[in-house]
């Protein structure tokens, strides 16, 4: 039995030992080595060309997808046209009523007086009366002009039967005219402002008549003056209806005047394409002194209700 277990060891050994045994043996596990590289390799080159087709195929796509999305874009989206209907001219007519009490001094030959009168005792002597407003306009170009006449009167007894006369008679009247150009520095569908520069004309007319009148003794005055003005104007739309405007001047800086000046507030509803009413409060205040012996220094102020006509 051990000789058998010492043959077989033997044998093993010799086996081993064999080189023709061991070079089969090293030749098989190289083609086993060459086959798996091989098969790896090949799986690989698949793999990238696999790869290398994916970013065409998505950039493709993509591409595709982005020119549908802009035609889509292009198509439900049209680009508005420029709105036009602010260019041109443009044409408005506001007759107004100025429903507008007067106080302050007025004083001739160094006597003065002090006036204070509401809007119901000029409208209980008012004799006649006008007053509106105007614009034109071009693209951002602005001219507009206000005029106010009045004609106030009164009839009063005398109580001095010395003069020969039993009543007086006292007629005032009294013309303004504005007028401004300007140009409009911000003109969007929200906020419009303007700038304008202008003159305000002032004419200003007494009479006094005795009844009747035996020693002629009768006065009849005028005076008037000028003043040049800066002054702007804002406007800002509430709506599609609604618009309120803000203005106001000043002027006179002891050219003519010393000081004149007046500013507005304004409320505009539109009826139609063409009509609108107004409302509003309107201050107008006027210091005038051409000489140490004379002097007109009054405020007017009230509001107002009026109509505006505007066509192109």
């Amino acid at each position: 039995m051990t000789q058998r277990k010492k043959s077989n060891i033997v044998n093993q050994e010799s086996h081993r030992n064999n080189p023709r045994r061991r070079y089969n043996s090293m030749v098989w596990l190289a083609s086993l080595v060459l086959l798996a590289l091989s098969s790896s390799l090949s799986a690989a080159a698949q793999d990238q060309d696999y790869l290398g087709e994916i970013p065409t195929q998505t950039l493709a796509a993509d591409a595709q997808t982005q020119t549908t999305t802009t035609t889509t874009v292009h198509a439900t989206t049209p680009i508005p046209p420029p709105d036009t209907s602010d260019s041109g001219f443009h044409f408005s007519v506001s007759p107004y009523l100025w429903f507008a009490g007067n106080r302050g001094t007025v004083g001739v030959l160094g006597r003065d007086a002090s006036v204070h009168a509401s809007a119901g005792d000029l409208l209980s002597h008012l004799d006649l009366g006008l007053m509106g407003a105007a614009e034109a306009r071009y693209n951002r170009f602005v001219l507009n002009g206000d005029m106010i006449w009045i004609r106030i009167s009164d009839s009063k007894a005398v109580p001095f039967p010395a003069l020969g006369a039993t009543s007086a008679d006292v007629r005032v009247g009294q013309f303004i005219w504005t007028s401004k150009v300007g140009y409009r520095l911000i003109n969007s569908k929200k906020f419009k402002a303007d700038a304008n520069v202008g003159v305000r004309y002032w004419h200003l007319g007494q009479t006094l008549n005795f009844n009747p009148s035996l020693l002629g003794i009768n006065f009849n005055g005028s005076q008037s003056w000028a003043d040049v003005l800066v002054g702007g104007r804002v406007q800002l739309p509430m709506g599609k209806k609604t618009v309120i405007d803000l203005l106001g001047d000043v002027g006179g800086w002891g050219a003519s005047a010393k000081l004149d000046y007046q500013f507005a507030a304004l409320l505009s509803y539109k009826l139609c394409s063409k009509w609108a009413l107004v409302a509003g409060y309107r201050y107008l205040s006027i210091d005038y002194r051409p000489t140490n012996l004379s002097v007109y220094n009054t405020i007017t102020s009230g509001g107002l209700i009026g109509i505006t006509y505007s066509f192109k």
